[in-house]
């Protein structure tokens, strides 16, 4: 069991150490790590844990990583993720913020950054066009889509709300598919009576 907790540490660890960016171009580092590679939970799961980490307070690689490790570990993965992510933005940040005055004004420095937010926006629509293949494509799904394009490019309305309706549309769907298929499995067996 210590080597699983280890291995729950280092590999968040890990994933926080090599992401630079924030927790959504975290998100297809941690899939390859977690899905891939280690086979914790599923591709399915993924999008389960961007649900949940957008819903609740915190940032998202912080949210994601204590779900993952609960998932595996319970209490102590959650404990141990969720320090290994956080830990090398610590270190790194209390290291930089030493030399960053000094730094500010360093052209070169503006340079690498300028670059790093280039590929961080990559990043994201990788992670994007990869969770996207899990999605069920049905008309709820594009209407979805198009709808938190639509508010995310043309209102400043609130992540929460956005993601309150979108709980909202998909129980709504849920209900109507399901009292549909109710009402099919009615009709079949009268007309199985009926027979």
């Amino acid at each position: 069991m210590k080597n699983r907790y280890w291995d729950i540490f280092w590999t968040f660890f890990k994933i926080g150490a090599f992401t630079f960016g924030g927790g959504y171009a975290m998100i297809a580092l941690m899939e390859r790590e977690v899905v891939e590679r280690k086979g914790w939970i599923s591709s399915e799961e993924i999008l389960d844990m961007i649900g949940i980490s957008e819903s609740t307070p915190g940032p998202i690689a912080i949210n994601g990583a204590t779900y993952i490790g609960y998932k595996v570990g319970k209490v102590w993965g959650a404990i141990l993720a969720t320090l290994g992510v956080v830990l090398p933005a610590f270190l790194v940040i209390s290291v930089l913020s030493y030399f960053i005055l000094k730094f500010k004004e360093n052209q070169l420095i503006e340079i690498i950054f300028k670059g790093i937010r280039a590929g961080v926006v990559v990043l994201i629509f990788n992670a994007a066009y990869r969770l996207s293949k899990q999605l069920v494509k049905n008309i709820l799904t594009y209407i979805i889509i198009v709808f938190v394009i639509l508010m995310c490019l043309l209102t400043n309305m609130s992540v929460i709300l956005i993601l309150l309706f979108c709980a909202i549309m998909g129980i709504i769907y849920q209900l109507i598919s399901n009292t549909r298929k109710i009402q099919k499995q009615v009709q079949d067996l009268e007309d199985n009576h009926d027979n």
